[in-house]
């Protein structure tokens, strides 16, 4: 039996072995601020009421700032980053010859997947109606959907043409991050086609900025752990346990659906990517962990190259696949939004026909090709394809209560899809030298 002073030593050494695991694992520390700011909302939250309403609604947004600062930081450096990013990795391209497969196939996965997932989600509501059970009072006559208002082909032309970012300048002011990838698409392509003596003083530069983005990557970072506890703290007050509760047949759905599109890329992964799924996942599980935390694809970007790194995927694929996955790719929000339309549409008592659904689908997935990785704009593209079809929108305050929980959800699956499409590319063109990453990392 081992003397009392030898147990209170190894007790002390578990313990500061348990300080040095959360300290050099940001996950962990993510993990447990989260676990914390749960449990301080529940007391300072409607359902237990310690606190009056405005107080809580006072303490809720500055135990949130640091989360705003978080995410001020990631917003600040995203347009440079994605920029430098994309022209660094297409100029790293060896050849044009293997940018055009590169191109083409992962433009082929974005688009497969995101109609795939926008179908599961359709799918889903459709079987499970989840708006059944809260119907709203019956909408207006005016209100019933028009099925080809927003498709007018004379604005087609207008429409693509406008994709292109004539005044760049007020294109990154205004963070468009659909147009700062396409204006990087053609500065890309011409610098590869321009003399490597001509462009190199500006793709030196382009790599000190990035440089620099990513150093201030690293010092929101630290924020993290103390953004999420105080994002989660301010969530449970806002709405409580109840209203969660109350929402449990919305939510599982849209839950139920990204877990069909998680084992969808699962899959993908097995049968494309040769890798082993479960070595998959211990390999992205920390990325995937931030993802959910911070809500943002785009804030933990430099850490999911980092990661198609230690899968096997080469630098200059995965510059480009990743930055342009965190903008473009976005299956999991297509998923979550064709739920949400169809829920709005069940609580007002409106039966989508499946040409109405079809038009709406298609939209929201142009919509969320594009979108930027930040929280809240799904909720924004939402909003406007509604209003376009005639939905109300009066049930959209129920969807914003619960909004923060299925958003770190999607954010975790489209991660995810960003990893796949790398890791299925890594061997495009004359890339494919680097050999695959083993299965257990």
């Amino acid at each position: 039996m081992p003397a009392p002073e030898t147990a209170t030593i190894h007790i002390v050494d578990q313990r500061f072995k348990l300080r040095l695991w959360i300290r050099t694992r940001l996950w962990a520390q993510v993990l447990v601020a989260m676990a914390l700011g749960f449990a301080l909302g529940i007391p300072l939250g409607p359902d237990v009421g310690w606190v009056e309403p405005r107080t809580a609604e006072l303490i809720g947004a500055w135990l949130a700032l640091p989360g705003q600062i978080f995410l001020g930081l990631i917003a600040m450096v995203l347009v440079p980053l994605i920029f430098a990013s994309i022209v660094g990795g297409l100029t790293g391209a060896s050849s044009g010859g293997e940018l055009k497969v590169i191109g083409g196939r992962l433009a082929a996965f974005i688009v497969t997947t995101t109609f795939a997932a926008a179908w599961i989600g359709v799918l889903l509501a459709r079987w499970l109606k989840p708006g059944d059970s809260m119907m709203l009072p019956a909408p207006r006559a005016s209100s019933a959907p028009p099925a080809d208002t927003p498709f007018d082909l004379a604005q087609a032309p207008d429409i693509i043409a406008g994709i292109l970012p004539t005044n760049p300048t007020a294109s990154i002011v205004q963070g468009d991050t659909l147009a700062v990838v396409v204006l990087a698409l053609l500065v890309g392509l011409a610098a590869t086609q321009a003399r490597s003596e001509k462009v190199a003083p500006f793709l030196a530069l382009l790599d000190a900025l990035l440089s620099i983005a990513m150093t201030i990557v690293k010092w929101a970072m630290l924020l993290a752990p103390l953004a999420v506890f105080g994002l989660m703290a301010q969530l449970v007050m806002r709405v409580g346990l109840e209203t969660v509760a109350g929402m449990s047949s919305y939510m599982g759905t849209v839950l139920l659906g990204l877990a069909l599109l998680l084992g969808l890329y699962l899959v993908v992964v097995a049968l494309v990517g040769r890798l082993d799924p479960w070595g998959f996942l211990s390999t992205a599980s920390g990325t995937l962990l931030l993802a959910f935390s911070t809500s943002s694809s785009s804030a933990i970007m430099p850490m999911t190259i980092q990661t198609a790194h230690r899968l096997g995927v080469p630098d200059q694929v995965a510059r480009l696949v990743v930055p342009l996955g965190a903008t473009m790719n976005m299956a999991g929000t297509a998923l979550y939004q064709t739920v949400a339309m169809l829920f709005l549409a069940q609580m007002a008592g409106i039966e989508l026909d499946l040409g109405q659904i079809i038009v709406i689908t298609t939209t929201l997935v142009a919509s969320s090709i594009g979108a930027p990785g930040t929280p809240g704009v799904s909720i924004a593209i939402l909003l406007s394809v509604a209003a376009a079809f005639g939905i109300p929108t009066e049930g959209m305050v129920i969807i914003l209560g619960v909004d923060r929980l299925l958003d770190m959800s999607r954010t975790v699956v489209n991660v995810t899809g960003d990893l796949v499409a790398a890791v299925i590319l890594r061997n495009s063109g004359d890339a494919g030298a680097v050999a695959p990453a083993p299965a257990a990392l």
